[in-house]
């Protein structure tokens, strides 16, 4: 090939095609458990995660929900994956064996937002949310009482989420979106020095909690029995003022460890004793390979 600015052009016009062919061939899972909220600064705040909406009737004057009462804020950060390729290969017409990178690439970049976050939610049991407890954890304050989310144990954890609300479990922060560069004209200094051209992909994103009460983090054995209890727990949370908030888990979220019991529990016509298993498609079941 001969090298000039036209071929180069052309060349990454055929890199980004791959890219783009990738990155949109994947179906992501993090929709099913994050909210997208659009990031315009380097931070953003959620001071409203304290006030879980619910209508009353009124009686008198209005009562007004405090919108700054929690300081949970979330901060972008900067994420990228960089690819050299040399000139010679170029030069020589060789540079059709980084096409595959390149598809590489977008897929990697279509499924960073599920491994940051469902690296997020396994890391519930020890990193906070808004009220300053960690997401998964036994004493959440409500009304002057500590409510629990979560079930201790040993074993690979599973969560029992509730979807289907406007807002979901968890945010997935965005400041800009995933992008192919380059790095390709002769006075870029990697051109210049080295002789290689350079391909990055970069993004700005974050990812953060939502409301605890979405959500159920257990690290006891995945049973029928620990199944039905987290299953009450979560659809018993209530508000402040005590009235039901209405939370209905439809999606068990497992790793691979756990996914022939979580289809035990929720897909067997039958427990192991034989009694009709009363807690069969109670929810929805996904594996994830981001989890334990």
């Amino acid at each position: 090939m001969i090298i000039n600015q036209a071929s180069l052009t052309d060349l990454f016009t055929g890199f980004k095609a791959a890219f783009a062919g990738a990155f949109q061939g994947v179906t992501p899972n993090w929709q099913r458990i994050a909210t997208l909220v659009p990031s315009t600064t380097k931070q953003e705040k959620y001071a409203w995660l304290g006030q879980f909406p619910r209508m009353r009737e009124w009686l008198g004057d209005r009562q007004i929900k405090s919108m700054a009462s929690h300081d949970y804020a979330i901060k972008n950060k900067k994420f990228e994956s960089t690819v050299a390729v040399p000139r010679d290969d170029i030069e020589d017409d060789t540079y059709g064996v980084y096409t595959p990178l390149f598809g590489e690439m977008g897929y990697s970049a279509a499924t960073h937002p599920d491994e940051l976050v469902f690296g997020l939610l396994a890391a519930g049991f020890a990193t906070p949310c808004y009220d300053g407890q960690y997401f998964f954890d036994t004493d959440h304050p409500v009304g002057g009482a500590s409510v629990s989310n979560m079930q201790a144990g040993g074993g690979n954890p599973w969560y029992l989420l509730d979807t289907r609300r406007p807002l979901k479990p968890l945010i997935l922060q965005r400041r800009r979106d995933y992008a192919l560069k380059a790095m390709t004209k002769v006075d870029d200094e990697a051109v210049f020095m080295r002789d290689e051209y350079r391909y990055g992909v970069d993004a700005r994103v974050n990812t953060g909690f939502g409301f605890w009460q979405q959500a159920y983090g257990s690290q006891a054995a995945l049973d029928g029995g620990n199944f039905a209890s987290a299953l009450a727990a979560m659809m018993a949370f209530s508000s402040d003022e005590g009235r039901p908030l209405g939370v209905n888990p439809d999606l068990l979220v497992v790793g691979p460890s756990n996914r022939a019991a979580a289809l035990e529990v929720v897909k067997a016509e039958r427990n192991a004793n034989g009694a009709t298993n009363i807690n069969r498609d109670a929810v929805e079941v996904l594996v994830v390979p981001w989890l334990p």
